[in-house]
């Protein structure tokens, strides 16, 4: 592992990844709620807000737009993902290589899914060493999306499952872990903890109301988190740059919620 603390991924040490690798990953339908969001340029645009550390998109998308941006968004380049028509165990197709993320895309970050618990689980982690020992070769940093799936996982989101998810950041050598929220500030406490140096991002999920969002961010911060990997909860929203703004506030800032909720209130 290697600090990440001046790396374009982050900023004063804390990270907010706009995720947008849904269209692959989830399809069509996560962009019904605000058809806008199906457009990438769209997308693109909302990522040049400043609270937006690094842009997640796979490599069709980076190819088509990312030359446009490069000036003012730091793409990590999403480089494995399946799509939702798979009926399978989770698992995840590589799609792109490390030197062609950084030779061909411009990438300053990669990012690369885990499912730990799936049958396919000793497969996925040879293709994450390959990926992660070429990293280290271009110095791009590492975010591990890891998500515990499978038989013997029953609950995905509890402490002590999450908490796995964020450890095995730290043993493969991720930089920075992208683990599910497991409920509360105490439980996110214990997931820091077991991720050691490894940073910890919050994953978005499913849009929920502004309060709700912020507080579970708020919680993550508080416990030790480095920040959050958030998609649909932003794009999502009618006007994703105001949810931006109470995001600033809360991760780089240090404001409460009521605060952060204040700061982006419409002014009259």
């Amino acid at each position: 592992m290697r600090p990440i603390a001046d790396a374009p991924v982050t900023r004063d040490g804390k990270v907010l990844v706009l995720a947008y690798d849904h269209g692959i990953e989830h399809g069509p339908v996560d962009f019904d709620p605000q058809p806008e969001s199906a457009d990438p340029e769209h997308v693109f645009d909302v990522a040049t807000h400043p609270a937006v550390t690094s842009l997640a998109v796979g490599k069709g998308v980076a190819e088509a737009y990312y030359p446009s941006y490069e000036d003012d968004v730091s793409l990590l380049a999403k480089l494995n993902g399946t799509s939702n028509l798979w009926m399978g165990e989770p698992d995840s197709a590589v799609n792109c290589s490390v030197e062609y993320a950084a030779e061909e895309l411009g990438a300053e970050a990669i990012g690369f899914t885990v499912y730990p618990g799936v049958n396919g689980e000793v497969e996925m982690f040879e293709e994450f060493r390959e990926v992660q020992e070429k990293a280290r070769e271009y110095d791009l940093p590492v975010v591990m999306w890891s998500y515990a799936r499978g038989q013997a996982v029953k609950n995905d989101s509890s402490e002590e499952v999450v908490a796995y998810a964020a450890r095995l950041g730290l043993e493969l050598g991720a930089d920075i872990a992208k683990v599910k929220y497991p409920g509360s500030e105490e439980a996110m406490e214990t997931v820091t903890r077991m991720a050691g140096p490894t940073k910890v991002l919050m994953s978005g999920g499913s849009k929920t109301s502004d309060r709700e969002f912020l507080e579970s961010v708020k919680a993550v911060m508080d416990a030790g988190g480095a920040g959050l990997a958030v998609g649909r909860n932003v794009w999502q929203r009618e006007n994703p740059r105001r949810i931006l703004d109470a995001l600033e506030q809360v991760i780089f800032e240090e404001a409460s919620v009521d605060e952060a909720l204040d700061a982006a209130a419409p002014k009259p």
